[in-house]
């Protein structure tokens, strides 16, 4: 039974949940023991609590399925940069290596008022710093397609552990593409919400919209089962937006159709592998079979690096100077980098990056009048070895810092644009490749409904879970 499981999708274990013909107690069972075949050769989830998680399902088993909420008991495991309750929360970082929290974030709060039980926390690069999961700590996450690769990050623990099925749903976060660059690495759907979908707890800067938490999952559907989960209004997150009664589940599979759409291979703002942008374009074309409009075209994002730059180092300092003036010794030198880089910002510096924002921001917007989705890489290259802390150059172009060679999905967040990254194909050395798609602000049902077509389309041969592929 346990396989079965397994490879069932989240839709298809909660349909069971809701009959009574699993119990969330039958589903931390498999996930154990899946856990144990899989996870020493990726390092997914380096922290179980399925002691609390046993607690809470027999509790929830109390109830009738219909009265456990909407995910009526399904298991979750929670990104290792959010705190929950009485479980080991170390942001990756060798300063909480041993904290253990009283209280959980408002996210995990919410989520199991919404019938989630949490029994793992999953891996993620220290204090989420770096598209490669890795940390003092617990070590790295490998990729599941090829172990000897990045499973990118930071959101690297959860996308492994979906591709691996040690997880049908996981929560991640994302500024600089952290949900969407381990999607695009293992081969599964990560989703950056509309700023505001998602509450969260807030910590020095409590209007700060940057990062954002979201979805992952191995499709479209199961993510958005997720996402409905997730959202709504709580007064601890003074910008979180109300429910509006959307159903993005039903959203998914409304059948919604775009009538244009454009495709760009690299924003014109950054190299790409070619492999992947013609991995990504022969995707895109997909939507001329269904009698869509498909343009090359893209908004006009070029200040989007010094933007990025510097709202980033504003946030990095603004957040954890006091762990530079106390812990120095034990940050790693790309968090040191980028909290002195806030430091220096002058007062110039942080009035030029808004203007910059806004200006494309209202650009974004005039060009969504013309195309209903924007399609590009997920990531610049595909999977790299494990061993590099970050891509340092592609196609000739060196890159200045850690960050810049995330420039394809950074450009995204700093227009407040919803976006999903699903799998588009495999490249020679059968890894995967994402596609991502960005819709306007606040139109994550449309991002959704367009996410699920293009996967109909796709049609993926080979699926997840995989059990984890050696590589050299």
């Amino acid at each position: 039974m346990t396989g079965d499981l397994i490879n069932k999708t989240a839709c298809e274990i909660v349909d069971l949940l809701k009959t009574g013909d699993v119990t969330p107690t039958d589903l931390l069972d498999a996930l154990k023991k899946r856990i144990a075949e899989v996870d020493p050769a990726v390092n997914a989830l380096p922290t179980l609590c399925f002691d609390r998680a046993r607690d809470r399902a027999s509790v929830a088993e109390t109830a009738l399925p219909r009265e456990r909420g909407p995910l009526a008991g399904m298991p979750v495991p929670i990104k290792d940069l959010t705190e929950v309750a009485g479980v080991l929360s170390t942001m990756g970082s060798p300063i909480f290596k041993d904290t253990i929290p009283d209280t959980s974030d408002i996210l995990v709060e919410h989520l199991e008022a919404n019938g989630a039980i949490i029994y793992a926390k999953s891996n993620t690069p220290e204090f989420g710093a770096g598209a490669n999961t890795f940390n003092e700590v617990f070590g790295a996450t490998l990729n599941p397609w090829n172990t000897s690769r990045s499973a990118a990050g930071s959101s690297g623990g959860a996308a492994a552990s979906l591709a691996t099925g040690t997880a049908w749903l996981a929560h991640g976060s994302d500024m600089g593409g952290s949900l969407r660059n381990p999607a695009s690495f293992c081969g599964v759907c990560g989703m950056r919400p509309s700023p505001g979908r998602v509450a969260s707890s807030k910590g020095s800067k409590i209007d700060g919209n940057l990062g954002q938490e979201g979805p992952m999952a191995r499709n479209v559907e199961d993510l958005a089962l997720l996402f409905d989960a997730m959202v709504g209004e709580v007064p601890g997150d003074p910008v979180a937006l109300p429910r509006d009664g959307t159903s993005y589940l039903g959203a998914s599979r409304s059948g919604w159709k775009p009538t244009k759409i454009a495709v760009s291979r690299d924003l014109g703002i950054t190299p790409v592998d070619p492999e992947v942008a013609d991995i990504v374009e022969a995707a895109a074309r997909k939507f001329e079979q269904a009698g869509i409009i498909v343009e090359r075209a893209h908004p006009d994002l070029a200040e989007a690096h010094e933007c990025f730059h510097s709202l980033r180092a504003l946030s990095f300092a603004t957040g954890m100077k006091p762990l530079l003036d106390a812990h120095r010794d034990l940050l790693k030198p790309e968090v040191i980098w980028n909290i002195e880089q806030g430091l220096e910002l002058s007062v110039n510096d942080i009035i030029r990056a808004e203007q910059q924002r806004a200006d494309m921001y209202h650009r974004t917007l005039a060009f969504f009048e013309t195309y209903d989705l924007l399609l590009c890489p997920a990531t610049i290259v595909p999977p790299f070895p494990v061993e590099n802390r970050y891509v340092e150059e592609c196609n000739g172009h060196k890159f200045d810092n850690y960050v810049e060679w995330l420039a394809i999905v950074y450009a995204i967040t700093n227009v407040c644009c919803p976006a999903i990254s699903i799998p588009a194909g495999f490249t020679r050395e059968n890894l995967p490749v994402g596609i991502q798609m960005v819709a306007a602000p606040r139109a994550d049902a449309q991002l959704l409904a367009g996410a699920k077509l293009l996967e109909d389309m796709l049609d993926m041969v080979i699926k997840t879970p995989i059990e984890p592929r050696a590589g050299s």
